[in-house]
């Protein structure tokens, strides 16, 4: 089903390239949207592309850019006679959310801490440590103290 709405996609939207792969994603270097067996990943992809999403600054930027992916793809979708359950957006939302949840606590105390614009570290109120995290979105998180 995903190939046939690729192909489908393909056509209509003659700006960007669709590629099966095992991992779902946009790559705006090369203008592909990669798509899995899910129909409703493959909607949220492109949703990246029509955005022109390319990168984030502060983790929390992330979730905006998420965010907006699935609302385009919530609109396309009756297009394609595809149907993206509410439950299926929030469950790969919560995912960004338990990330950057994660990047955040603290590894000296366990409390949140803020990131910093100016330089992406993260700061605790609590006991005034600094630190900086991993990306963690395909591999395990590693939080590492700085001065």
């Amino acid at each position: 089903m995903t190939e046939v709405l690729a192909r489908k996609l393909a056509r209509d939207f003659p700006e960007f390239t669709f590629a099966k792969s095992d991992i779902a994603r946009w790559s705006p270097d090369s203008r592909t949207v990669f798509y899995d067996d899910s129909v409703a990943n493959l909607l949220h992809e492109l949703g990246h592309a029509i955005s022109q999403h390319t990168d984030f600054v502060q983790d929390v930027e992330l979730l905006k850019l998420e965010r907006d992916a699935w609302e385009i793809a919530r609109e396309i979708a009756p297009k394609y006679g595809v149907k993206i359950r509410e439950n299926d957006i929030e469950t790969a939302l919560d995912a960004y959310r338990e990330w950057l949840h994660a990047r955040s606590l603290c590894p000296r105390c366990g409390q949140t801490g803020l990131q910093r614009r100016e330089d992406l570290t993260y700061f605790c109120l609590n006991c005034d440590a600094k630190w900086m995290a991993n990306d963690a979105r395909s591999c395990g998180l590693k939080r590492r103290l700085v001065k």
